[in-house]
């Protein structure tokens, strides 16, 4: 498939597509005319990183975990890069610092609309 169809399919733009074969972070084969042909195996794979990246971890991280990551539902154990254990664990950190501060704004956002509910019922 060529970039535009990855695109609507994973609804990233082009232009971050670009930016991932950039980093390594994906590799199409170039068809005769020159343009990027993509796998549908790249579907998940582009969702993939898109999440990694939400979640902040930076791309060279991300080039470096991927090929352990190649079937979402399994990990393939490599010897990684020097360090990046450790960011992993930093970015697991943060990841669990954000997810609890979403989870506190979640339950405030639940009560302030209960609140207004039961205001509604009473008035």
């Amino acid at each position: 498939m060529r970039i535009g169809e990855l695109s609507r399919q994973t609804g990233v733009p082009v232009r971050l597509l670009r930016y991932y074969e950039d980093q390594g972070l994906l590799r199409p084969d170039r068809s005769a005319n020159g343009y990027r042909a993509y796998e549908p195996a790249d579907v998940p794979r582009v969702t993939q990183i898109r999440g990694l990246i939400d979640a902040g971890v930076p791309t060279a991280i991300i080039r470096d975990i991927l090929p352990c990551l190649d079937d979402p539902g399994t990990i393939v154990l490599t010897d990684p890069a020097p360090g990046v254990i450790a960011a992993l664990e930093q970015h697991r950190l943060m990841i669990d610092a954000r997810i609890q501060c979403l989870s506190r704004n979640r339950d405030a956002i639940s009560r302030y609309l209960r609140a207004i509910d039961s205001r509604e019922l009473a008035g």
